[in-house]
Parts: structure tokens; sequence; C-alpha cells
């Protein structure tokens, strides 16, 4: 191993102006301190730097000491003592270091070689031992009285090995640690079977959880009904429908039921023909169009295949012709649900299936059976004028059909109304029931109840235990006109509004839709409004009010006031918490805004006033 020792010291003559001598030995093995120290002394007596390498040029503190000293020399200029003569034992040492150093002299060659590759391989070794400060690429002299020793570093020390196999396999047999691994393993398990056990009890501690009903589409979203494509858009037909399957889709709704639209001449049984669309209409092809767009927004299409539905002579025709007119339907439907039509809407299934009953079990059959092509059940919708809920819970056990829209909501008063819906949810499932108001014949809800409790009726049909069923325009509060099918309303942002009027009737508009936008998402959404309980809490002549709940979900109280003044309801029940949630109120009003948090137990309501609130399962 080569070790690199540079040396500099001050000249032994103190009153000469020579520069500080390095020396530097590149030997085998480290030098005798006896040798370094007669290297050192033979230098200091002759005054010969050994380092060729060492900058000429002094530094600047080097040359301010040379000044100095000069300066000292002239003032004082103290006289030299003369040179001691040698001892005999003195020239002998004077003689060896004269041969060491003419070996140093002999190997500078090859210490310059290795201090290049040093240098190299090191860069650190150039800096200065001094830690004077200066560039970082500029090399600083040193000064006197600095002795500055470059060396490789030592050999790597010996790595630890630790025990080998047959040391640790000694060990790990002692009794120590025999017993010490028996105790670790005893409390492993010990440790994992407990908690084992405390799993094993908080699943049989913890309440379970309800199963969840069995569900169909229709049960997961509103319904929006088209009875006349011809007062639904500008356009007038299914490819005007079809360009307003997106407003639908943002409306959250879940199915579209149009039509009818087939060819049907008013009380003209031999002309019907249910495969084929009336050109007023539209065209088989935009029919085909409008079921892409719309199944690709996720919307359902129901078609409305009502028989005489220009007619006067009521929907089958004449009881002579129900027999031919329903063995024509069953063809239709296999034509139509070939092409992708996801259910069916039959006015007045009450005629059908009393007056050909083996009919109408084929019809069933068509409809809700499924196929391994098309496993998604489709829907039977039949819709009746009945307003009784006895007469409605009669024709849907009778009908089998899987929901059926009557007039049950415009029947009596809040407290007839309540009793209504109870009977209803009290002898048939919620996946059953269906909530609408308005139709073909009574038209729409503003003007069945008046603009004042368009919010508070939306409210309602979306807070009931079933699924609610749209006209359209009533999500925009749109009024009949002196016709059943008035022309649908289609704000634009782009229109100009001409006085404050009009401008006033569009906010109201817009208000009610985005109310209907919000209640079909947060159903959607909430399964305590989707499939929950039914609870009344308040029911009198004006005032209603109940609590929606799953489980363990969020649970919601309805409240209605349809009095034309205030009222104060106080809901009575043990899970209602101390306060609650505003979710939406209809009209806002002081402290029922979004947000807000009430008591639900004394609730102030305004006239035509309806709140939602929400609060948790408290267990």
């Amino acid at each position: 191993m080569t070790e690199t020792f540079m040396l500099s010291v001050f000249p032994m003559d103190l009153n000469a102006a020579s520069p500080a001598l390095i020396f530097i030995l590149n030997v085998r093995r480290a030098p005798p301190l006896s040798r370094l120290i007669s290297s050192l002394s033979l230098l200091s007596q002759t005054g010969v730097s050994m380092d060729q390498n060492e900058d000429p040029t002094p530094n600047r503190d080097q040359s301010v000491a040379q000044e100095q000293d000069a300066a000292s020399e002239t003032k004082e200029a103290p006289a030299l003592r003369p040179p001691t003569p040698k001892q005999p034992d003195e020239a002998a040492d004077a003689d060896a270091t004269e041969a060491d150093a003419s070996e140093v002299l002999l190997g500078r060659r090859e210490l310059d070689v290795d201090k290049r590759q040093e240098e190299e391989e090191d860069k650190q070794d150039k800096q200065p031992m001094n830690g004077a400060a200066g560039d970082a690429g500029e090399e600083q002299p040193e000064k006197n009285g600095c002795v500055k020793v470059k060396m490789e570093e030592e050999e790597q020390e010996e790595k630890f090995t630790g025990l080998n196999k047959e040391e640790l396999m000694r060990v790990a047999g002692t009794p120590g640690w025999v017993r010490t691994r028996w105790a670790l393993l005893v409390l492993f398990w010990l440790g994992w079977l407990g908690m084992l056990g405390g799993a094993v009890l908080l699943i049989l501690q913890a309440p379970r959880c309800r199963d969840l009903p069995a569900t169909n589409w229709w049960n997961r979203g509103a319904l929006y009904r088209v009875p006349s494509v011809r007062a639904f858009t500008p356009a007038g037909d299914i490819k005007g429908a079809r360009q307003k399957v997106d407003a639908l889709s943002q409306l959250n709704f879940k199915g579209l039921v149009i039509g009818p639209v087939h060819v049907a001449p008013p009380d003209d049984a031999a002309s019907l023909n249910f495969q084929e669309i009336a050109v007023d209409a539209g065209s088989l092809e935009q029919f085909k169009d409008l079921l892409r767009v719309a199944h690709r927004k996720g919307i359902f299409v129901v078609l409305d295949l009502t028989p005489n539905y220009r007619g006067s002579s009521g929907s089958w025709f004449s009881n002579a012709s129900v027999t031919v007119v329903a063995e024509k339907l069953k063809s239709a439907l296999v034509f139509w649900f070939s092409e992708g039509v996801d259910g069916v809407q039959l006015a007045d299934v009450e005629s059908v299936a009393a007056a050909v009953p083996s009919l109408w079990a084929d019809i069933r059959a068509i409809v809700q059976n499924g196929t391994n092509e098309r496993p998604t059940r489709r829907l039977l919708m039949g819709a009746t004028e009945q307003r009784s809920s006895e007469a409605v819970s009669a024709l849907l056990s009778s009908t089998g059909v899987d929901l059926l829209t009557s007039g049950v909501l415009l029947d009596g008063d809040a407290s007839q109304l309540a009793e209504s819906v109870l009977d209803l949810y009290a002898a048939h499932a919620p996946t059953r029931l269906a909530w609408n108001l308005g139709g073909r014949g009574p038209g729409h809800l503003a003007s069945l109840v008046g603009p004042r409790l368009v919010a508070l009726y939306q409210l309602l049909l979306f807070t009931l235990p079933g699924t609610p069923v749209i006209q359209y325009g009533d999500e925009i509060g749109l009024m009949n006109e002196g016709t059943p099918f008035p022309r649908m309303i289609w704000d634009s942002p782009e229109e100009e509004e001409l006085n404050a009027t009009l401008k006033e009737d569009r906010t109201r508009r817009a208000s009610w839709r985005s109310l209907v936008r919000g209640l079909s998402g947060l159903r959607a959404k909430e399964r305590s409004l989707l499939i929950g309980d039914f609870v009344p809490l308040v029911n009198s002549s004006s005032s209603l009010a109940y609590v929606r709940s799953w489980d363990q979900n969020a649970r919601f109280l309805a409240a209605f006031n349809w009095a034309a003044d205030e009222a104060q309801l106080e809901p009575g029940h043990r899970a209602l918490p101390p306060l609650a949630e505003v979710v939406l109120a209809t009209p806002a009003a002081a402290g029922l805004t979004a947000g807000a948090r009430v008591d639900p137990a004394r609730l102030r309501l305004g006239a035509g006033q309806a709140v939602l609130l929400k609060f948790p399962y408290a267990g």
C-alpha cells in the first residue's frame, strides 16, 4: 500500500527570506520517525525545496511576511552566530539523511505520476488542509508551519459475518431459547383466538341489515309521460321527441312513456293497425332512432298501445270487438318488443281483463315473461280513471299489471288523500304503486290544483312510497289552456324577454324545473325515499306529515300545509331528533331554507307550503 506524506516546514534560518520547504515522501511503508526528522533537519540547513510543483509565486500572506522580515532585519540587524562544527556522530547522521534525500529525489517522477492519479481519483485531496478560503478551482499555497499529509484510505474493516448454521443450531437448542419460543407461540395463538372471538361477538351483537326488496327498472326512477308527440315539441313528431331526450336525462327520469302513435281511425276497429305509425306522428325509422338515443342515455321507452285513443266509444271500442282487438294486440306486442321497446301502457285495463280473461292472460305472459335474449323485465302499465282507493286496489289485484296510474290523489282533501295512500300501501308492495296527477283526460297538474300548489304536489309525488309518473309540462307548471294537450314551452337562454311579466313566468318555470330535477335525483340515491317505510305522523283536513325510513339509512320527514293560512304542525314520533336539516322548502321562507336546522316536532308552515327534512338514524 502506497502512502504519501507532504510536509511543509519553516526554514531553520529565520533571518533568511526563503519560502517554506515542501517535502513529499512516496514510500512503500510509513517512514520511521527518526528518518523523517533527520530529513527535515538536512533540508532546513541546505535550504533546498524538494517540491518542484510548488508555485514559485508567493501568496499574499507570504509576501507580507517577507516584507515584515526584511524591515525587521534593517532595523535590528542582529549578528548571526557562526555555524557550529559538526561532530562525528552528527556527520554520520547527515550522510544517512543525504542518502535518504537522494532516494527521494530519484523517486520524484514516480511521485508525480502517483500524485496525478490520486488527484483524479479523489479531488478532495487537492484541497488545502489549512482551511484557507478561496475560489473552488484555485489552489491555495501552504502556510509556514503547516504539515499536510495525504494518505490513501485504510483497507476496509473486516465485515461482521455472524453465526454460521452450526452455531445457530447449537444456540437454538438451549433450554432458554426453547422456552422462549414456546412462550411466544402460545401468546400468538391466544391473541389470534381472542381477536377471532371479539370479531364473532361484534357480528352477533350488530343489528342485522334488512334484505332489499326485489325491484325493477321502473322502481328506481320517475316516469315521464308524453301522450301527444304533436304537442310535445315544435316539430310535432317522433323526431322532435328524440331531440328532447337529453332534457329528460338532465331531469333524472328513468323512463319515457310515449304515445299512442299507431294507426287508429276513430271508432273503427277494423282499420286498427298497432304495427304501423301514423303519418302525422312520424315513421318507424324515427321511432327506432328514438329508442337508440334513449337507451344510450339510460332511459327506458314504454309505448302506449291503447287501441281507440282517438275515438269516443271507449278505449277498446265496443264489447263485441274486444276479442278481435286483443288478438291484434298480441301480435303487435311481439313486433314492438323485437324492435326494442321496454314496456307497454294500456288504458282502461279493466275492460279487456274482465271481457276476455284468457286473452288478457296471454297478453300478460307476452309482456311480463322474460326471455334468454331479453332477461330485463318489461313493464306492463295500466291506466284507469278510478279515484277510490278500494277500486284501484281491486284492479291491481285482478289485472296483475306492474303499475297502475289512477286519479286516487285527486279525490277529497288532505285527510282523504292520506287515507287512500295508507290503504294502497297496506294492501300492495310499494314496488307496484304508482302516483300521478293528471293524464289524457284530466290534463295537467297546474290546471288541476292551481299554480300555488304545483311545488307542493311535486314534493308529494316524489316522496310517497311508489313510482312517480309525471305528465309532460308538469315540471314547469304547464296549464291546459282549453285542451288536455297544450303546446309544451321550451325556454331558450338565447331568447329575449319582451316584458317583466314574461320574465317572471320564465323564472317560475325554471324554479319548478329545478325542483323536479333535485327531487328526482334525491329519490334515486336515497333508499329511504326509494324503498323505505311510510309512517304518517300528522293527518288532518289541511295538513299532512309522514316519515320515510329504511333500515339504518338517513330518515326523511315530509310535511305539507294545504290551508290558505299558516299552520303549526307537531309531529309526534319517538324517532324524531331535537334538530333536523332542511333539504328543501316550497316556497322557501325564513327559517326554512336549505341547510337550516329546525325542530321537527314543532314545524310552522306557511300557506301552501311544504318542507322536506333529513335526520340520521339514531339506533
